[in-house]
């Protein structure tokens, strides 16, 4: 794993009960190939790599093997975050053969849907390279993954948006319509949760100007044209951070990082993935 602070992944319990989930899911009442192989044979083995990609990961695909053999050893030659080039070794495994064949497929399915996340943040990072502009993911993750993925993202180089509806509180037009006015609407949501970041979304430019009179803390721009943006940038003059969200895709992305906004937030990021390409070798350790 990184030593780098700000790749933490996510506590230990969380961890293990997503590889718990995952092993029940495809183990059930048990690996009925599995049992062909002697209980006391062991084995080595190695992940490889077949195309280019970011790592992300790596304590999920350890905790596959742990679960099902506790004294199972696992070099890494890499670690997450780390750009790899095609045909890489990422790491050594040693352990009981059972363990090692029932828990590669779980293995390596967390090991190429996170590093898929971050590669495809990598992607959308470097296309910003040079701006302003901080990206951030979504809500739109897959079920179960989310802190899976949320990590992932960061290992690609983004941050993170709020991590559900709980810790931070996004306004939105049916909100606005409920209340009345965008401004009845982040007064009742003051009132409710004072302490958690306030964030509202407009779709125009006459409400960004009643969003900049009310108590938010960013502004969400939805589906504003290159133009609006930069009137937007221009009219909040780094009052409140904006936020743009809404068909953001890599042919779009550098125009509207260069019109000077804080935050673009991009549900690709976790949704459009592709899974990376590993292949996990074993070799038997016959007496």
């Amino acid at each position: 794993m990184s030593d780098q602070t700000e790749l933490l992944a996510p506590a230990i319990e969380l961890i293990q009960r997503d590889v718990l989930h995952a092993l029940a899911e495809d183990i059930g009442s048990g690996d009925a190939t599995a049992e062909l192989l002697p209980a006391d044979l062991m084995a080595d083995a190695f992940v490889i790599t077949r195309e280019s990609a970011v790592i992300a990961g790596c304590a999920w695909f350890e905790a596959c093997f742990i679960a099902l053999d506790p004294e199972v050893t696992i070099e890494w030659l890499v670690h997450d975050g780390m750009h790899v080039e095609k045909n890489t070794r990422l790491c050594m495994i040693r352990g009981k053969a059972r363990a090692l064949v029932s828990a590669e497929r779980c293995a390596l399915n967390f090991l190429q849907t996170l590093s898929g996340t971050a590669t495809t943040t990598a992607r959308y990072v470097a296309a910003v390279g040079g701006t302003h502009a901080t990206l951030l993911d979504t809500r739109k993750t897959l079920p179960g993954l989310r802190l899976a993925q949320k990590y992932a993202v960061r290992c690609g180089g983004a941050s993170n948006h709020r991590i559900g509806l709980y810790d931070a509180m996004l306004i939105k037009e049916n909100h606005i319509a409920a209340a009345g006015s965008l401004d009845a609407a982040v007064r009742q949501a003051r009132a409710a949760h004072p302490a958690l970041m306030l964030e509202v979304e407009v779709e125009s430019l006459d409400e960004l100007d009643q969003a900049l009179h009310a108590n938010v803390d960013r502004i969400m721009l939805d589906e504003f044209s290159a133009e609006d943006l930069r009137e937007a940038v221009k009219r909040v003059a780094g009052r409140v951070p904006l936020e743009v969200s809404g068909s953001v895709d890599l042919t779009r992305l550098r125009a509207i990082a260069e019109t000077g906004v804080d935050f673009i937030s991009i549900g690709a990021l976790t949704k459009h993935l592709r899974a990376i390409d590993l292949s996990m070798r074993i070799e038997f350790q016959h007496a």
